[in-house]
């Protein structure tokens, strides 16, 4: 059991982020193994991985603009997925 709130290792906005995303209290609890010496280094881990997850900031999305490559390959399909619709067409609609 980890108390964010009661913690020195974060700084304030860190566990302003933590508490908001994973709650005041961090639990981890392991009976995976026989050792309890493993199952405590386990609960551990999974207690690091939770706090790891709660701190990680998204890097925010730069839009970009679709290259010239890729602008050409989008209209060759469409012109290509327009003729395969076009030739499926009876003969007399023409």
């Amino acid at each position: 059991m980890f108390d964010v709130e009661r913690s020195s290792a974060l700084t304030d906005a860190q566990k302003r982020r933590v508490v908001a995303r994973a709650g005041s209290v961090l639990r981890a609890v392991a009976q995976d193994e026989r050792s309890q010496l493993r199952n405590r280094e386990l609960a551990v881990e999974r207690l690091v991985d939770q706090l790891r997850w709660a701190l990680h900031v998204d890097r925010p999305r730069v839009a970009t603009k679709p290259t010239a490559a890729s602008r050409e390959r989008r209209l060759a399909d469409k012109r290509r997925r327009s003729r395969t619709k076009r030739l499926r067409r009876p003969a007399d609609e023409d």
